[in-house]
């Protein structure tokens, strides 16, 4: 496989996949690890996670915008690490503001139509919620059928 193969296959598994486990890093340095849903974008190659204002993993990445996502299939056979640095949305300020715009497509691409789209815009502003955008700068792992990357 050719290097370029290679990434194309690594990151055909982010863009698959819906889930991952989002890494930033602590005051002290140590890994923090969260569960999260992303949607990926290719033509860009931006992986978009909502996330709440004033969580651990939010704090992180305003003091160290450094991250890692990891993804991996059921079997755990293939995996793929992305390293990148994140940018933070402003957090939602009204229904229909940039912020919930952005979410909304967010949404759609993850989980498809909601049943109430007011109700989930309404949400977002209440719940503080904002868009982790990851830039993919490196990515590693071991794709399907293939050795480490």
């Amino acid at each position: 496989m050719t290097q370029d193969s290679t990434q194309h296959a690594l990151l055909a598994l982010v863009s698959d996949d819906r889930g991952g486990v989002l890494v930033t890093l602590k005051r002290d340095g140590r890994p923090q690890l969260s569960n999260v849903s992303h949607h990926y974008d290719p033509d860009e190659g931006v992986i978009r996670i909502s996330v709440t204002d004033g969580r651990a993993k939010t704090r992180n990445l305003r003091r160290d915008p450094r991250v890692s996502y990891h993804v991996s299939t059921p079997d755990r056979r293939a995996y793929t690490v992305v390293e990148g640095t994140a940018e933070l949305s402003p957090v939602a300020g009204h229904p229909y503001d940039d912020t919930v715009e952005e979410l909304v497509r967010l949404y759609r691409d993850v989980l498809g139509e909601h049943p109430d789209w007011e109700d989930y815009r309404a949400a977002m502003v209440r719940d503080r919620r904002l868009v982790v955008r990851v830039r993919v700068e490196r990515a590693y792992g071991i794709p399907r059928g293939g050795d480490e990357g």
